[in-house]
């Protein structure tokens, strides 16, 4: 490292260092994150990680000089690309992630930035009173009009498609409409922890989906253990209801008596009685007790 200036070895040595130390390792994107809300974002992950901006390339000799001690570590270079910074924290990568995720905004456009999403204003009242906003906005697209002394949008208007750039005038009226386009925050691009990368795509899992496939899971294992009569703590209560089900049944179908099966054994034998009762003549209303209809 003698080409490197002496203050700026000694930030690589600072950097490295953290790095050695720290249980996982990430790098952010951070282009177009205003000052203000960057520090905001500093503030709410203090304690938990901390976030260091560098120049790439003095960040990638840190992760090089740290992978001396953490194998594998410079392949965390290969996400460096671009406004990037480093993380350094005690979480595991998938909850950084989150952490991260949950650090981000909604923000205005200023104006040739790419549109996230179709851009579309919707028909209805505006809080703005008649006057030049009117001109303003139909300028940028937005079918405007005064009616009964209140400046409303006629119809619903697609502005900007996906992936096109958002004009100047456009992102000017849309903040005014207070519609928020671009969602500004840190991306973790890749994350280090015990000489495993893991790549975003590989973070960014769908939690919701993935507690649901894992319900779902269990309950195929929990089915498939009772078909095959397989006990386990789980499985065995409804093993053991399952059996002495079964075998109160098999008692009473072969009628043999028992504490439980004799009140199930009775019953049918009533029911059986009543049946054949009823095919005898007379014999049903004396089964019942009743007077034989007999007169003196």
């Amino acid at each position: 490292m003698a080409h490197v200036a002496p203050q700026k070895n000694r930030l690589v040595e600072d950097l490295a260092s953290r790095c050695a130390q720290a249980r996982v390792i990430g790098i952010v994107n951070v282009h177009g994150i205003p000052a203000p809300q960057f520090q905001a974002i500093r503030k709410k992950l203090r304690g938990r990680a901390t976030i260091m901006v560098v120049k790439n390339n003095l960040l990638r000799l840190a992760l090089e000089k740290a992978s001396a001690k953490k194998p594998d570590l410079v392949k965390l270079g290969e996400t460096i690309e671009g406004q990037t910074a480093v993380v350094t924290a005690d979480l595991n990568p998938f909850r950084l992630y989150r952490e991260l995720e949950s650090t981000k905004t909604r923000a205005p456009a200023r104006g040739g930035e790419i549109a996230p999403e179709d851009l579309w204003v919707r028909a209805g009242e505006t809080p703005f009173k008649p006057g030049p906003v009117v001109g303003e906005l139909q300028k940028a697209g937005v079918p405007a009009a005064i009616e009964r002394g209140k400046v409303v949008i006629k119809q619903d208007k697609l502005l900007v498609k996906t992936g096109q750039r958002i004009p100047r005038e456009v992102a000017q009226q849309l903040a005014r409409l207070e519609i928020y386009p671009l969602v500004v925050g840190l991306d973790l691009r890749g994350a280090y922890e015990a000489g495993t990368v893991f790549r975003r795509e590989t973070l960014a899992i769908d939690e919701a989906m993935i507690r649901g496939q894992i319900a779902q899971v269990g309950r195929e294992a929990l089915a498939l253990a009772l078909a095959a009569a397989y006990p386990t703590k789980v499985t065995i209560g409804p093993l053991l209801a399952r059996a002495h089900s079964n075998a109160l049944n098999l008692a009473v179908e072969s009628e043999f008596p028992t504490k439980e099966s004799i009140k199930f054994l009775l019953a049918k034998a009533q029911s059986h009685m009543l049946v054949l009762a009823a095919r005898v003549p007379g014999a049903a209303d004396e089964s019942r007790g009743s007077p034989s209809g007999s007169t003196e």
